[in-house]
């Protein structure tokens, strides 16, 4: 707590009586980070999936895209239902259906019942994502956050690196079944934590705007479908005069539409604008655009490099990136302290930079003969800079918001993040396409496909031009890291005081423990 200078007054958290910070955060990261490990641990299953439920390609893609739309279109709504009815009813609600839908997905019959699984569990996934940072906001001092959002930065870093090791794992020595019911005990586990160590916090009585509401569902279900689907439809005609590109022009339209409708609408704004007054809230979710592409496109041409060039399982490809798992979640941790204690804005710069030179020095070095163990140390440099990003950014988007707004805030950032992703992913697909037809010869491009769904390694005399493109292909995530460091680069230096709003705020949730 501050004092009458402004100086802080003691090193530890001024938390009201009755409210248990670290056990809140711990109960609820366990349930965050199987809902993020599910974003990616479903490509490494996916042959298994095809052969499984005797299906094809396109339907097995559909898979993952069908968690995914779910889970980006409804952040922003989702974020600001836990203002309204409290983020621990929230949390558990969503971790109700995401765990019923996983024990779906695991017995699912056929693809049709799994993809229609997949969405239910994405439905999940977006009810509990905005309200794990709405309650660090509002159960953490700001200017001892920073610990807890790098616990949440490790989270949602080593997560989607995980996942793929994890899923590898379990289709190898199980099924594919298994990468779903696993999230069944967990899902339990963490119910139970959650309803026991997680405070209820006050609530704020909104008003929903609901020409808000759907604008901006309508608006992100166009753009998040246009963007991650256009691949799939080779960025042409969906269906009669309807195309990709009409699509994500729509979308961007009725998003606009919603921008407006929110500053001149005389109700309560679904989306309070006032938010981006804050300098370093609008740069923070510029920012983890830009990681949210960086990070999950840097991953399709590594794994398509061990495992079409040098022709390793899923498994032993997921295990290349063990140096940057095991080394993000080391320093993670120690990254937060350091926030609470240093300007953020260097960690984060020095984290994206370090980012951009990982994968430049991948871009190098993938070769037909490079030798294996020299390609762990990049994966090395990208554990220092996984653990430099997250922690930071987080912290600086989430310092300055009123607890009224802690829902609507973190559904912003995490809404940003998603985009991030789906431009990642749909960019890297467009480019490894692009750099394979200039690199290969004609006619060769298709192998990448047949490796990927388990008919081995390209024969050698197309290994050296598939390194290459794929090794083009990373320096895309790397150029979108160097932008993301320039637009961090200009944090405003935090204030030091914590906010008497933030005091008010735990002091009603001690009351309703």
């Amino acid at each position: 707590m501050s004092d009458k200078t402004g100086t802080t007054a003691s090193p530890t958290p001024d938390i009201a009586p009755g409210v248990r910070p670290w056990p809140a955060l711990w109960s609820l990261v366990l349930g965050f980070f199987m809902i993020l490990i599910d974003t990616t641990i479903v490509s490494v299953a996916n042959p298994a999936i095809l052969r499984g439920l005797d299906t094809d390609i396109n339907a097995v893609i559909w898979v993952t895209s069908a968690y995914l739309l779910p889970y980006a279109v409804p952040l922003l709504i989702t974020g600001r239902l836990g203002d309204r009815f409290g983020p621990k009813n929230l949390y558990l609600a969503g971790l109700v259906v995401f765990t019923a839908a996983s024990a779906w997905c695991g017995f699912a019959g056929d693809i049709g019942m799994l993809i229609t699984a997949r969405v239910v569990q994405g439905l999940g996934a977006a009810l509990m994502t905005p309200q794990t940072m709405a309650v660090i906001t509002r159960i953490f001092p700001p200017n001892n956050r920073g610990a807890a959002m790098g616990v949440w930065g490790a989270t949602a870093g080593v997560a989607t690196l995980v996942g793929p090791i994890l899923g590898g794992l379990l289709v190898d020595g199980f099924g594919w079944e298994w990468i779903f019911f696993i999230n069944v005990p967990v899902g339990i586990v963490a119910f139970v934590l959650v309803a026991r160590n997680v405070p209820k916090l006050a609530t704020h009585s909104h008003k929903f705007d609901i020409l808000g509401v759907v604008l901006s569902a309508v608006g992100m279900f166009l753009l998040v479908f246009g963007i991650q689907e256009g691949e799939t439809y080779d960025w042409g005609t969906i269906a009669g005069p309807i195309s990709v590109w009409s699509l994500i022009i729509a979308g961007v339209v009725v998003l606009a539409a919603f921008v407006v409708w929110q500053r001149v609408g005389k109700g309560e704004p679904l989306l309070p604008l006032g938010l981006f007054r804050d300098r370093n809230f609008s740069l923070a979710n510029a920012g983890i655009t830009a990681v949210g592409f960086a990070i999950t496109s840097m991953s399709l041409p590594l794994v398509f490099y061990f495992q079409t060039v040098r022709g390793l399982t899923p498994t032993e490809s997921s295990l290349m990136l063990v140096p940057m798992a095991v080394i993000s979640a080391g320093l993670a941790p120690v990254v937060g302290r350091l926030i609470d204690r240093i300007n953020p804005r260097n960690l984060a710069v020095t984290g994206l930079v370090l980012l951009a030179v990982a994968l430049g020095w991948y871009s190098l070095i993938l070769t037909p003969d490079t030798p294996i163990w020299a390609l762990l140390f990049p994966s090395a440099v990208l554990g220092l800079a996984n653990a430099g990003i997250w922690a930071p950014i987080s912290n600086t988007a989430t310092r300055n918001l009123p607890p009224r707004s802690a829902g609507a805030g973190s559904g912003v950032f995490n809404t940003t993040r998603q985009i991030g992703a789906v431009l990642g992913s749909a960019s890297i697909a467009v480019l490894i396409e692009s750099r394979l037809a200039a690199e290969l010869p004609a006619g060769a491009s298709g192998g990448s496909a047949n490796a990927e769904f388990g008919s081995g390694a390209l024969p050698e005399a197309l290994q050296a031009g598939f390194a290459t493109a794929m090794g083009q292909t990373l320096l895309l995530p790397a150029a979108i890291a160097l932008v993301g460091a320039l637009i961090v680069a200009f944090f405003a230096k935090p204030k030091q005081n914590a906010s008497e709003s933030w005091t008010q705020d735990t002091s009603s949730a001690a009351a309703t423990h």
